[in-house]
């Protein structure tokens, strides 16, 4: 590899710059004439990802729909997603509300530091259906899915 940096330090790097992709796809690599393309297959998730943490989730709604989230895309408080400090944007993640065991599978499109104690911040309608838009907060249980896993609720 520290033979391949010497090569590749002289030459034009290109890269999918603002793309997102699955985290199992492919890196492809492509450099100038005349090198062949390089490709590295990423290694397969790690237990980590079927960790169940419990927290506090709150979550956020008219006063910020409209708005670019940290993603770039635009918060639409009736869609399916959520803001959490450190998961991959596009991420799904599990919320189940552990006081009436109702669950949604959001789509993480934010990033932001929350209130001490909480977890992830969902959108107005994984709220509503979570049954917590009254209380504001509720007591949740996030389980990260697999990428490739199906998603039912």
């Amino acid at each position: 590899m520290a033979g391949l940096l010497g090569t590749i330090s002289t030459r034009t790097v290109q890269a999918d710059v603002g793309q997102q992709k699955p985290a199992n796809a492919p890196i492809t690599v492509v450099v100038a004439n005349p090198t062949p393309v390089m490709t590295v297959q990423p290694k397969p998730a790690e237990s980590k990802q079927h960790k169940i943490l419990r927290g506090i989730a709150s979550w956020y709604g008219a006063g910020f729909d409209g708005r670019q989230t940290a993603s770039g895309e635009t918060y639409n408080m009736y869609d399916m997603t959520a803001c959490h400090p450190s998961l991959p944007f596009g991420s799904l993640v599990r919320v189940v509300n552990l006081r009436n065991k109702r669950s949604v599978v959001v789509r993480i499109t934010d990033r932001s530091d929350l209130v001490k104690g909480r977890i992830i911040d969902l959108s107005y309608a994984a709220a509503e259906k979570l049954h917590m838009t009254q209380s504001g907060v509720a007591r949740v249980s996030l389980e990260v899915l697999p990428v490739g896993q199906p998603v039912s609720e």
